[in-house]
């Protein structure tokens, strides 16, 4: 078994200004991509048909990528929003947001079936059905959210700790939401998923530095250190599974597991930025009262 070693970082040497300036510069930056995407697409995040209804057809043809691909695009009198190979199984998933306008799951089908594809499988969603999942799995995201803050708020009821675990959680979603626009990783229930898990990842590290540095004996360096031993050790494994899990599910064609996989490891990266430079620095102010700044 693979141990890891984390080694003793001196933050004396370190304001809490400087702690704390990448982390929110990183943030802020997350913002804009997402509040730019929305005033460019309408949503702040890329939806998959499970969000705003469609269709998917799967279909097997052997050849090159790129003359599959022009195959496809000829067989189909809709453009298909996306199209994604299986290499592993010679198939190529295609998506047809909102039931390609007035193109149903049948008619797809039989275009298909008509320019000679072999035809694996289509399914489809309503755009109403799609809608209100919709609202269910991004309401779920708010109320474990919000759920989360009342816990932290209700176990060290001191204000500055309990917001900056808040804080820490809530950059772990937004970074990872934005980089999923610019990696084109569609939002769909298995990245919501993925972004619940963060939520309960962020948390579990967050507490574990506050409980080491307000509610057990020693200096408060010695306990950040005993802090970051366990919580670092934690994440680093769980970030060389979930690499592990991308590449494996890449190399086999399974977006759904691969994308998760993604956001679970730039969350988890920004966990780690977040826990020990943001959540640390804000600490660190109130333990001192302010001290280097």
């Amino acid at each position: 078994m693979v141990e890891f070693t984390v080694p003793e970082v001196d933050y004396t040497r370190y304001t809490n200004r400087q702690l704390a300036a990448i982390p929110l510069a990183v943030l802020v930056v997350a913002l804009l991509i997402i509040a730019g995407w929305y005033v460019m697409t309408g949503s702040p995040v890329n939806q998959g048909i499970a969000f705003t209804g469609g269709t998917e057809v799967q279909v097997a043809i052997d050849g090159p990528q790129s003359a599959a691909e022009e195959q496809i695009r000829q067989a189909f009198s809709a453009e298909p929003e996306t199209i994604r190979s299986v290499p592993a199984q010679n198939v190529y998933v295609i998506t047809f947001q909102s039931e390609a306008g007035s193109v149903g799951a049948a008619e797809l089908e039989r275009q298909a079936q008509d320019a000679g594809l072999d035809v694996r499988s289509v399914s489809s969603v309503s755009a109403s059905f799609g809608s209100n999942t919709q609202v269910l799995a991004l309401g779920g995201l708010g109320v474990a959210f919000l759920g989360m803050s009342v816990l932290v708020f209700a176990m060290f009821r001191v204000f500055v700790p309990s917001i900056a675990v808040v804080i820490s959680a809530f950059s772990d979603i937004v970074i990872p939401l934005a980089l999923m626009n610019v990696l084109g990783i569609e939002l769909s229930l298995g990245t919501v998923a993925a972004l619940l898990m963060l939520i309960g990842y962020s948390v579990d590290s967050d507490i574990l530095l506050n409980n080491h540095i307000l509610r057990r004996s020693g200096d408060f360096y010695e306990s950040t250190y005993r802090a970051m031993r366990t919580g670092v050790t934690m994440t680093l494994t769980s970030i060389t599974a979930m690499i592990v899990m991308t590449i494996t599910a890449t190399l086999f064609g399974i977006q759904l597991l691969a994308a998760i996989g993604t956001v679970l490891v730039f969350g988890l990266a920004a966990d780690l930025m977040n826990t020990y430079l943001l959540n640390l620095s804000l600490l660190r102010w109130y333990k001192f009262k302010g001290v280097a700044r």
